[in-house]
């Protein structure tokens, strides 16, 4: 049986991930870092895992004959940034990648992995059906103008991303009131929306050349919590590329506000 190393961060994914490996017949061995959720019940062997020190990430994948790694949940670049008394495999990991940007990290790590003959896989093929094509999960579509305001957000959205800064964008009548960078989407919505008072969109788009081994962006319901605490009436994500988690709590949120929430493409 193939042995699957799933890098487990927070949120709803590890859970599901693990389980779609499964029904696909790996071995999951659980790499579980700070943040993560309880995967006992979801993986065949859990290694409580650390950022800042990788050796014993490295001895566990030689040691579990590991030939394909899957990374899952959330990790937060601060934590990256954050980390002081690291081992010599992060430092090392560290100098390859350089500038701490999405790119480099994600090279850096891909290369460690080659020269141990392991294989960074596409996240997509481990999420089931929770990527999709264009959809209105809510009651509400957005409006007219909020369909504008979606629009100008997927033009800026995917430049920034492109740049390697983040993916979530908040705009109101066309100015953008807040852009995500090392925050993450839930504070970039709370600042934005604190900026722009009630009336914004929020929408959170990939690169065009978006690597899905490293990343799956998502919401959730935490998002359109923030969102609706905001004021914001409207959420757009681009359909194919970022995943609505946990979908049911996520449109409850969603119509319980009266906020638009939808998958759309970058033409709207």
């Amino acid at each position: 049986m193939r042995s699957l190393g799933l890098m487990c961060g927070a949120g709803a994914l590890p859970a599901r991930m693990a389980a779609q490996a499964r029904q696909q017949g790996w071995r999951v061995v659980a790499f579980v870092f700070p943040g993560a959720p309880d995967l006992g019940a979801d993986a065949d062997t859990v290694i409580p895992s650390r950022i800042d020190t990788m050796a014993p990430v490295v001895a566990a994948l030689s040691r579990e004959q590991v030939s394909g790694v899957l990374f899952s949940g959330k990790f937060w670049m601060g934590d990256l940034l954050a980390a002081r008394d690291t081992d010599a495999v992060h430092a090392g990991m560290a100098r390859r990648a350089g500038a701490l940007l999405d790119g480099n990290i994600a090279q850096a790590i891909i290369g460690t992995l080659d020269g141990m003959g392991i294989a960074l896989l596409d996240q997509r093929p481990f999420l089931g059906d929770w990527l999709g094509a264009p959809r209105a999960w809510s009651a509400r579509r957005p409006s007219d103008a909020e369909w504008s305001d979606i629009r100008r957000g997927f033009a800026v959205a995917r430049l920034n991303a492109e740049a390697s800064v983040g993916q979530t964008v908040v705009v109101k009548r066309g100015a953008i009131s807040a852009v995500e960078a090392i925050e993450g989407t839930t504070e970039t919505i709370r600042r934005g929306t604190a900026l722009s008072g009630p009336g914004a969109v929020v929408v959170k788009a990939v690169a065009r050349g978006h690597d899905f081994r490293f990343d799956t962006p998502a919401i959730g319901p935490d998002t359109l919590a923030a969102a609706a605490a905001g004021g914001a009436t409207a959420v757009a994500v681009q359909a194919g590329g970022v995943i609505v988690l946990d979908a049911e709590a996520t449109i409850r949120c969603a119509d319980a506000a009266g906020i638009a929430l939808v998958s759309a493409d970058d033409a709207g």
